[in-house]
């Protein structure tokens, strides 16, 4: 089977993109014999405004971090998007078998450009590229957070349409989501999913932030009226948020650590999870320090990336090309 999953390498990275798509993408790069492809999407970075020297320089962080939390080059292919023009081409081809409705009922869509004096045409097609970037390498499996649902679907559809109206040419991906931390939450505003965007600072833990400001945002984490320490994320958001963060940090179920705290109180899962979670990102703080301080080397082996993917996203184009009636170069 074959895996592809992409990552925006706008905003810092924090505990939420690791654990419903980082740690993932480790996990599944040895598991699957069709390989596993993983972007940095900078073409996604230009819908929405930004700053031309901040998207060169984050996207160098996010080759860096990745590599560091166990990506490696010999077992996937990690590339950006922007090196392989086949995902633009396909992006413009997929957009004569998407709906015009569909794309404005994105959800992400309506939140990133509502209340906006300028809302780019990107930000209302990004999910057909999206679409394209899965579909190009018969991508088998997406793992994704929960909050890329409803674009996943969208691109399963369009594969659908494409093969009803040209001839079978796509495979139809399904997601993959965490079975534990599907949805982090903001430390300050536990009803609300963590963000470098549109989250508190406080509230958002870094994967390179230094280990006293770990400790410190979590020591201030908001937590439940009530003593008790349950997973119950309706009634003590804040609470099951730490349990679920301490879950991924410890590697121990959910059930093992309601249990551990069964008469305790918030302060001691407060600082066990902020201890956990230094703990979880040093060896990737350290190893990220290494990589980051050698840009050629990056650039090298994101060549090397791009020079796979094109390679494998090439006869899809192909075909696309070929059935939708365009003649032969």
């Amino acid at each position: 089977m074959r895996v592809f999953s992409g990552i925006q390498p706008t905003g810092a990275k924090h505990i939420g993109n690791y654990i419903g798509a980082m740690r993932q993408y480790v996990a599944t790069q040895d598991a699957n014999e069709g390989g596993a492809y993983f972007c940095i999407v900078d073409l996604h970075s230009i819908t929405v405004e930004y700053d031309p020297r901040d998207l060169h320089d984050r996207s160098l962080d996010l080759a860096a971090l990745l590599f560091a939390v166990g990506l490696d080059a010999d077992r996937c292919v990690l590339f950006c998007q922007s090196h392989v023009a086949a995902h633009s081409e396909a992006a413009w081809l997929l957009s004569a078998v998407t709906g015009f409705g569909q794309l404005g009922r994105m959800t992400q869509f309506k939140e990133k450009g509502e209340g906006k004096e300028f809302v780019s045409a990107g930000l209302f097609t990004y999910p057909v590229l999206m679409a394209g970037d899965i579909l190009l390498y018969q991508t088998d499996i997406v793992p994704i957070g929960d909050d890329q649902r409803q674009h996943l679907e969208l691109a399963r559809d369009v594969a659908e349409r494409f093969n009803s109206r040209y001839g079978e040419t796509f495979k139809v991906p399904r997601a993959v989501y965490p079975e534990v931390g599907a949805r982090i939450m903001d430390l300050q505003e536990p009803t609300k999913k963590m963000s470098t965007t549109n989250g508190t600072p406080q509230g958002t833990v870094l994967v390179l932030d230094d280990p006293d400001t770990i400790r410190k945002k979590f020591k201030t984490a908001v937590t439940d009226s009530g003593r008790e320490i349950r997973f119950v994320p309706e009634e003590k958001p804040g609470v099951s948020n730490l349990i679920e963060i301490l879950s991924v940090a410890s590697g121990r179920p959910i059930a093992e650590v309601e249990e551990d705290y069964d008469g305790r109180g918030y302060g001691d899962l407060k600082t066990d999870v902020g201890e956990a979670v230094v703990e979880l990102f040093r060896p990737v703080r350290e190893r990220y320090a290494e990589l980051r301080s050698d840009e050629d080397e990056l650039r090298r082996l994101l060549r090397i990336g791009a020079e796979k993917a094109q390679t494998t996203s090439a006869p899809t184009l192909h075909h696309m090309y070929e059935r939708m009636g365009f003649v032969a170069r």
